[in-house]
């Protein structure tokens, strides 16, 4: 650090003004951007939409391809219970989870463009199409006392709807380059909402946890009216099916925090600890008999082979398109999220307009095999990443072997029972549940974005989790304009013997220059914010032109009066317009007068610098109010100098001809030293303050 200080700058080139510098160093204008179609071949287009075809001929197989086979079978072995047990939250068949882990994820392997991204189920997802699945299918789905109707949908009818509407949505974003959307869902944000939506899932499986035949709450205020049931029916609790919960949940635990730790250390592969639960609890259901003597629900029927290709319900489409909008929205931007950390971690790109297309498309064929809206998983994807997995390859071993699963072992796990699902969902919320840590350093670090997380966690938990995203969308934009709305200003002062000038109220070292005001403004300079720029301009120069004007004016009145009265007229009584008279004043009298008002106004500031360095915008209102406040502070002698504005800035100001009026006392320099020497040059100000100067060639 020591070295660091006694390191020396200096700097020798001519003094600039902008016009000079554009000269000097042959500025140009950017061009207009048009459509590059010369590039654009057939082959460029398709290898560009159809990511493998650029990848997979590339493929390094003695480098990569032990890490594929080893995650590709870590995941199938993961998906088989995760998917089972999140199609209970999608309000669908088990085996629907099985198949959203194969016929989408082998879309995605054609047209995504993340290495690391497990797709398939997750929890959130599945918990936002079981609410529509729910709101839409016939309630004797649900409810073996509801009459069937005779325009009623089944589950999997409207969960492939969704999936489609999903599509339909994200392949309009594609189109129209929408993938911009997802970043209004900061990361608070989706901490919140995550959040709140594990506080569902949780309250979603009490039921099957306790072994209660309730049903399924929809609506607003699912989770307070559920709570309420399960209090009124825990009298009815399964003991069976609460004590399979119990030691499920005490098994995982235990693996997770104290044994899977010690393995990953020593060995490869991990233990898959919910399948060996998912098989132990299937074995024993059979055994045991643990239907028809103590009522355990059981997953059921489980249908051997791939299901056969139909398409959705395309009358549904209108009544659930709101919801296959928030559905599409969070989706992708949980996955891109994710892919961008892999990515950044793995040094490769992903395409975020491309990831758009991938998640389209798989949904759409996803949608005509009884599949979920998808996702990328975030325990998957870090097992993908934990374990090796190089590229997407790895995708093509999973769906392998689980079509294997589908083909011959589904009936096998007929007689799984529910809690044993609804024990590896609750298990797995610890990651979503941990969020809540977030909180207090949010807090620490901003109140507005602690407020975000906290009234959405809130209105999610509490209402729904539609209307939470809203809230917390509407509340994340208000954020987003009161940050606009709240420019940051200050006065600079100069570093001694430095070019450097810094903010006055941060740095007690930097110190005032005589006769020159400089004035730094972040932000944008748009007409919602030039009265805010005007005011804060002459809130910390100290000058209001318009009085300041009136001020001087009135001092020479008098000052013209008192050489009328020392004059032969002394003794003649003259009366001006704001009734004072000197026919009877005394000249010390006048004179107090005279400094009274002299202590009103400020004479011994001879130029405003106005530092642009981060102004990145300004349109033609705010280039306006710059030409009325260059003409105000003209009136009383004080020029204007625009220091270090962008190239985008200084070309708006020049087609709003802001340095071409006629008597526009205004320049612009390339950096604030520039301004500062050339106004000490030309107003002949003493160089007090030991600032460095710039040699003049």
């Amino acid at each position: 650090m020591n070295n660091d200080l006694q390191q020396r700058v200096k700097i020798d080139r001519p003094l600039y003004d902008q016009e000079q510098l554009n000269k000097h160093c042959q500025y140009e204008k950017l061009p207009k951007k048009h459509l590059d179609c010369v590039n654009c071949t057939p082959s460029r287009i398709l290898f560009k939409t159809v990511p493998v075809l650029k990848w997979l001929p590339k493929y390094r197989w003695k480098e990569n391809i032990l890490g594929d086979l080893i995650a590709g079978f870590t995941i199938a072995i993961m998906q088989i219970p995760q998917g089972m047990a999140y199609s209970l939250l999608a309000n669908v068949p088990p085996i629907t989870g099985i198949y959203t882990g194969v016929f989408p994820v082998l879309v995605y392997f054609i047209f995504g463009t993340s290495k690391h991204n497990s797709m398939g189920t997750f929890a959130v997802i599945c918990l936002m199409t079981g609410k529509t699945v729910l709101e839409h299918s016939d309630p004797s789905s649900f409810n073996h006392l509801a009459s069937f109707s005779e325009v009623g949908y089944s589950p999997i009818q409207v969960a492939t709807a969704t999936s489609f509407a999903v599509a339909m949505v994200m392949l309009v974003m594609y189109l129209f380059r929408l993938g911009i959307i997802s970043t209004l869902l900061s990361d608070t944000l989706v901490s919140g909402f995550t959040t709140g939506a594990a506080c569902h899932v949780f309250t979603s499986q009490l039921k099957d946890i306790f072994g209660l035949g309730i049903p399924t709450q929809k609506g607003y205020f699912t989770i307070v009216k559920t709570w309420m049931v399960v209090f009124e029916e825990i009298k009815n609790v399964n003991c069976i099916a609460l004590g399979i919960s119990v030691i499920c949940i005490i098994i995982l635990i235990l693996f997770n925090e104290g044994i899977k730790p010690k393995v990953a250390q020593k060995c490869m592969f991990p233990i898959p600890v919910e399948l060996l639960l998912v098989i132990l609890g299937t074995v024993c259901s059979y055994f045991l008999n643990l239907v028809e003597d103590y009522n355990v629900k059981i997953v059921g029927t489980v249908p051997t082979g791939l299901p056969e290709p139909s398409l959705p319900p395309f009358e549904l489409m209108g009544r659930i398109m709101v919801d296959s909008i928030v559905i599409a929205i969070v989706s992708y931007a949980l996955s891109l999220s994710m892919a961008l950390i892999f990515a950044q971690k793995h040094n490769y790109e992903v395409d975020a307009n491309q990831e758009l297309l991938a998640q389209g498309v798989s949904n759409v064929v996803g949608s005509c095999f009884s599949c979920v809206p998808v996702t990328a998983s975030l325990t998957r994807s870090m097992m993908v990443h934990a374990v090796g997995g190089k590229t997407q390859l790895y995708s093509i071993v999973s769906c392998g072997i689980l079509i294997l699963v589908l083909m011959w072992m589904g009936p096998l796990l007929e007689t799984l029972p529910i809690s044993v699902l609804a024990s590896i969902i609750v298990v797995a919320l610890k990651g979503l549940f941990i969020q809540i840590k977030d909180f207090v350093p949010i807090w620490k670090a901003s109140k507005l974005d602690a407020m975000v997380w906290l009234i959405t966690f809130l209105v999610v938990v509490f209402v729904n989790l539609d209307i939470g995203l809203l809230v917390g969308l509407l509340l994340s934009l208000a954020q987003i304009l009161l940050a606009g709305f709240q420019p940051y200003t200050c006065l600079m002062y100069a570093v001694p013997n430095t070019d450097i000038y810094l903010d006055s109220t941060r740095y007690k070292m930097a110190i005032p220059l005589n006769g020159i005001k400089i004035f730094h403004y972040s932000g944008n300079l748009s007409f919602a914010l030039r009265n805010t720029f005007k005011l804060e301009l002459y809130r910390l120069v100290g000058i209001q032109p318009q009085k300041e004007l009136r001020m001087r004016r009135k001092i020479a009145k008098l000052k013209e009066q008192v050489r009328l009265s020392t004059s032969s007229a002394f003794y003649q009584k003259v009366h001006l317009q704001d009734d004072i008279s000197f026919g009877d004043l005394n000249i010390s009298k006048f004179n107090d007068k005279i400094e009274k008002l002299k202590s009103k106004t400020t004479m011994d500031v001879y130029c405003i610098v106005l530092d642009f360095s981060a102004v990145s915008y300004i349109d033609s209102a705010g280039v306006a109010t710059l030409k009325s406040i260059v003409q105000d502070f003209a009136q009383i002698s004080i020029p204007i100098y625009i220091a270090s504005s962008e190239g985008p800035v200084y070309e708006t100001m020049s087609r709003c001809k802001l340095f071409n009026e006629p008597k526009c006392s205004i320049r612009i320099f390339p950096t604030v030293h520039d301004a500062v020497q050339s106004a000490k040059s030309i107003f002949s100000l003493e160089n007090h303050n030991h600032i460095s100067v710039i040699s003049k060639v």
